[in-house]
């Protein structure tokens, strides 16, 4: 990796992928140990239990990897369960509870700001974690979300095939207070704008609400018809399935596209019901945030693993340490050579009962 300092502006630079994060901390739930600011302590707050990763992957890769750098560290875990205000309450709690470093995955982005400024001068510093949070934040780690958003588009096109020229499409984005969500949508428009007729529906999804997706893709069959879609682009799995569901209702048989490589999903993409999915190496990203972290606790410089800056949404605040990773489109050809082969999940996982005939057509086993 070249050690100099390059500096970007989010979602306009693509970015190779490969990942290492780490964090000083014993595994363990918020409230589970009073004593803060010992310097042994490290907070992390995600966002939304919806999504099926934060909970699956992201929490114990992070408090696995904290344990590793730190075994007498400890970690003070919360989840917001989508609800801005009850992580609000979470992060004050660990200010006030003396807690110096705090990995934060924001609800509201920009709601951050006034929490971060009056925790930095207390000192406590803030790692974002897959979302660029607004605020004086010490270091971000996540993706280059805008160029997901173009591999969402692609995907899309690739399975539309020699009809996208004169395809329709739906969009399914994602939450307006996630700010990787307009990133993907750029991303994606840069590419359905001119490879497909025309976006004849869109709709920005609140908490990223899998039953809410259901519902705006039954207002589009409603508004277009059966036959006024070609496509669906959905910003993630959870939101593709919802999307699906009413599809399947009403007999529509059309490409949906979706992000995370959820289980659900890679499921469906087995099944025939969903044509791709975007994988993103979560363990890197969340080991990188863990170590950031623990370097931060113990007073050491991370330029090593943060070596881009980038510039917050808002244009405030810039020169943020940072670390994005890159991602890749996986379809059924390519279900084994990725999520299997890194152990994301085994195919004992995927193929149940249900998908076994599918997997053994797909050659998985």
């Amino acid at each position: 990796m070249n050690a100099m300092t390059r500096r970007v502006v989010i979602g306009t630079a693509a970015l190779s992928m490969a990942l290492s994060l780490a964090a000083c901390g014993k595994a363990g739930d918020s409230g589970s140990d009073d004593a803060g600011g010992d310097g042994k302590t490290i907070g992390l707050l995600l966002p939304e239990n919806k999504t099926t990763r934060y909970e699956t992957f992201d929490r114990p890769i992070i408090e696995t990897k904290i344990e590793s750098l730190c075994s007498d560290c400890t970690v003070k875990y919360n989840n917001a369960a989508g609800d801005t205000q009850t992580q609000k309450k979470q992060f004050d709690a660990l200010v006030t509870q003396g807690i110096k470093v705090i990995i934060l995955d924001a609800v509201d982005y920009k709601a951050t700001k006034p929490w971060i400024a009056d925790a930095e001068k207390k000192g406590v510093k803030v790692v974002a974690y897959d979302r660029l949070t607004e605020g004086p934040i010490a270091a971000y780690v996540s993706y280059d979300n805008e160029k997901i958003g173009r591999l969402q588009g692609e995907g899309l096109v690739k399975a539309l095939g020699d009809k996208a020229k004169d395809a329709n499409v739906v969009m399914i984005n994602g939450s307006p207070l996630d700010p990787n969500a307009p990133l993907f949508k750029k991303g994606a428009h840069s590419v359905l704008d001119t490879a497909v007729k025309k976006v004849v529906y869109e709709q920005d999804i609140p908490d990223w609400s899998p039953d809410e997706a259901a519902k705006k893709m039954g207002a589009a069959i409603d508004s277009l018809g059966k036959g006024g879609f070609q496509g669906v682009y959905s910003a993630n799995d959870g939101m593709a399935g919802g999307a699906i569901t009413s599809l399947s209702k009403q007999g529509i048989k059309v490409p949906v596209g979706g992000q995370d490589a959820e289980l659900a999903g890679l499921q469906r993409i087995l099944k025939g019901d969903q044509s791709f999915t975007i994988y993103k190496q979560i363990k890197p990203e969340a080991e990188t945030t863990a170590e950031i972290a623990v370097k931060i606790l113990k007073g050491e410089k991370f330029d090593d693993v943060a070596p881009l800056k980038v510039t917050s949404l808002s244009g405030e605040f810039k020169d943020i340490p940072a670390k994005l990773y890159d991602a890749q489109i996986v379809t059924k050809e390519n279900i084994a050579s990725t999520i299997i082969a890194d152990n994301v999940y085994k195919a004992t996982d995927i193929c149940t009962a249900e998908y076994k005939a599918a997997c053994e057509a797909a050659g998985i086993k």
